[in-house]
């Protein structure tokens, strides 16, 4: 029989949530293991520069400030391995999570899988990425103070993100596949009363342009097949997140988009399992908010233990 190791807390994913719970439950004296595919950190490690997070008045770089987080969490100690979990299943309180290298056990999962931004899959995309190319209005938009940049995307957390974004740039083109937007009315109406935004219908961004920066993109009108190159200092891109919950198989209810589901505590429909950051349904995907995910759903965790133990399910 496999053996099968057991921890009191286990975190599927190693973000900036994951840590900031990690922090949490180890100071409680919950023996925590923490479980990666990729690297600690998630997308912040990609991250240059980030302005927004509270007490660094001066900025700070994504991969220093979670290689701080991580070092805080393994001094309280945190067991961080690099492993892709491929199943999690529930037997009454027992949680089994299986991963490519591993079996371990324990009453309380949270869920920290993050969410990948779709991306565009053209040229230029993913090598200008954080050098013009951003996925994240609020946390990158003043970094384009007086610059004309594109937004692809007609949702309403692109229009969302373009309004903001035109309280720094100078003139912001909208590209749309469609010949309207799909964004809540309300912000339709924001959007087309901005004098800084305009729009480009039935059209696909064909490649983002630039060497060591965005310095352009080429745009296909997709029903006339006319190609036309467009300067611009930036590119935000904002057509739909992918949450990393493919091993769940349906085990609780998921949106549309497949976030999990979560009330105010963090707790999924499953007594046990918790899901925090960018996987959860209605996350604002800031660092900030994911570090307060993760604070709140360690200390539900804290007190969903002592309720098992006090109803004797747990020894």
């Amino acid at each position: 029989m496999e053996d099968i190791k057991k921890y009191d807390v286990i975190l599927v994913g190693g973000g900036c949530a994951a840590m900031a719970s990690a922090i949490y439950t180890c100071r409680a004296e919950l023996k925590t293991l923490m479980l990666e595919r990729k690297f600690v950190g998630g997308q912040v490690v990609i991250t240059t520069d980030v302005d927004n997070y509270p007490g660094f008045p001066d900025g700070i770089q994504g991969p220093e400030l979670t290689e701080r987080m991580r070092k805080q969490a393994e001094r309280f100690g945190t067991e961080i391995k690099s492993e892709e979990v491929v199943s999690l299943s529930v037997d009454g309180l027992k949680k089994t999570v299986t991963t490519d290298e591993g079996v371990y056990e324990s009453p309380i999962v949270i869920l920290a899988m993050g969410a990948d931004p779709r991306k565009l899959e053209v040229p230029g995309e993913e090598e200008l990425t954080g050098r013009g190319v951003s996925y994240c209005g609020t946390c990158d938009g003043p970094f384009y103070r007086g610059k004309d940049v594109f937004v692809v995307g007609g949702g309403s957390s692109a229009i969302t993100e373009a309004i903001f974004i035109t309280k720094f740039v100078n003139k912001l083109t909208v590209v749309h596949r469609r010949d309207a937007l799909r964004a809540e009315k309300i912000l339709q109406k924001e959007a087309f009363e901005n004098p800084k935004m305009s729009f480009i219908w039935d059209s696909v961004v064909e490649s983002i342009d630039g060497k060591e920066k965005v310095e352009g993109v080429t745009i296909n009108n997709l029903k006339t097949g006319q190609k036309d190159k467009l300067p611009c200092g930036g590119v935000f891109v904002f057509v739909g997140n992918q949450p990393n919950t493919g091993f769940l198989d349906n085990l609780f209810s998921v949106d549309a988009g497949s976030h999990v589901e979560a009330n105010h505590k963090m707790e999924t429909s499953v007594e046990g399992i918790f899901a925090i950051g960018d996987v959860r349904k209605n996350s604002f995907r800031q660092i900030a908010t994911a570090v307060g995910d993760g604070v709140t759903a360690a200390i539900a965790a804290q007190h969903k233990i002592a309720d098992m133990k006090a109803k004797g399910g747990l020894l």
